[in-house]
C-alpha cells in the first residue's frame, strides 16, 4: 500500500509542476482508504481504460521499473506525450514531491472510519496515566516477509524490540512511554512486551487495527521506530514524526550503538534513502 502511495506522489507532484493531471491507478479499487479514492478522476473504470490501453500499446508507457533506467528519456517521453501510463518504483522526482507534500498528504488523508475509532482508542489507553508527561512511541514489527526479504537481516525479534524500547524510555525520564505497537505478525502480543520491558513507566498497547489503521496509530505517535519500510516511512511523513530506522543501530559488524535522540531523523532524510 505505502510503496504504491509514495510511487504515485513522486508522479503526481511531476504532474503538479507541469500542469498535468495525473490519476491514481491502484487506489481507485484496491487501497481505498484514502481521500483521493473519491476523487472524480479515480475510478475503476478509468483504471481499465489505462491498464488495457497500454497493453494494447494503445496509449504509451513510461517504464521506471528498473534502477538504471534511462530517467531523463523517460520524462521527455512523458512531456511529448499528452497521454501517457507511467509505471514502475523508480519514477523518482524527490524535489517536486517534497515542493508538493503538503498536498500529497492533503491527497492520502485516511477516511474518518479508519482514524476515528483508533484515535478513541488511543485516547482509552493513556486515560489512566494523568500526573506524568506522556510520550508515544509508535513501533513498527515488521515480519512476514521480511523473514525472508534481504536474507531476514530486518526480522528482528521481540528481544531486539524490547531493548530498542527501553533504551527509548531512557531517554524521557519522568515521562510515561506509551508504546503502540503496529504489526503484520498474529504472535506479537503486549503482554510478551510487557513482560520483556518490565518497566512501571512503560505501557504497551496492541490495537491490533488493519493496515491502514495502524498506519494511522503510528501516524499519531510523538516517535517510531522500525525497520527500513515505506510503512513507518509515510506513517511519518504526515506530521514530520522523528524516525529512527532500526537497520542504523545494528550494524553487521562492529558494535550497536546505543538509541540517542539524533538517531531520530525527519520524513525529509529518510525519504531519499530508502533501502
Amino acid at each position: 500500500m505505502c510503496n504504491n502511495l509514495l510511487q504515485y506522489a513522486h508522479v503526481y507532484a511531476w504532474g503538479r509542476e507541469h500542469g498535468r493531471k495525473v490519476i491514481s491507478m491502484r487506489f481507485s479499487y484496491k487501497y481505498k482508504f484514502f481521500k483521493i479514492s473519491h476523487s472524480d478522476l479515480v475510478s475503476f473504470p478509468l483504471y481499465l481504460l489505462a491498464k488495457y490501453g497500454a497493453a494494447l500499446r494503445l496509449i504509451p508507457t513510461a517504464s521506471f521499473k528498473h534502477e538504471d533506467c534511462d530517467a531523463a528519456a523517460l520524462e521527455q517521453l512523458m512531456l511529448r506525450k499528452r497521454h501517457i501510463v507511467v509505471s514502475g518504483w523508480y519514477a523518482r522526482f524527490y524535489d517536486l514531491f517534497l515542493k508538493y507534500r503538503n498536498e500529497i498528504c492533503g491527497l492520502f488523508t485516511i477516511d474518518p472510519q479508519y482514524t476515528e475509532p483508533v484515535d478513541n482508542k488511543m485516547s482509552e489507553c493513556e486515560g489512566g496515566t494523568a500526573g506524568k508527561p506522556i510520550v508515544r512511541l509508535g513501533v513498527h514489527i515488521r515480519r512476514g516477509d521480511y523473514a525472508q526479504w534481504k536474507d531476514g537481516m530486518y526480522c528482528y525479534d521481540d528481544a531486539t524490540y524490547a531493548d530498542y524500547i527501553r533504551q527509548f524510555a531512557g531517554l524521557f525520564p519522568g515521562h510515561v512511554v506509551h508504546v503502540y505497537l503496529a504489526t503484520n505478525d498474529p504472535a506479537v502480543s503486549a503482554s510478551t512486551f510487557e513482560s520483556l520491558t518490565d518497566d512501571a513507566d512503560i505501557h504497551i498497547h496492541h490495537l491490533a487495527g488493519n493496515a491502514v489503521e495502524d498506519l494511522h496509530m503510528l501516524s499519531q505517535c510523538d516517535f517510531i521506530i522500525g525497520p527500513p519500510s515505506t510503512y513507518s516511512l509515510v506513517a511519518a511523513m504526515y506530521r514530520d514524526i522523528p524516525l529512527c530506522r532500526l537497520d542504523t543501530l545494528r550494524p553487521t559488524t562492529g558494535d550497536a550503538p546505543e538509541m540517542t535522540l539524533s538517531h531520530f531523523k525527519l520524513f525529509d532524510h529518510w525519504f531519499r534513502e530508502i533501502v
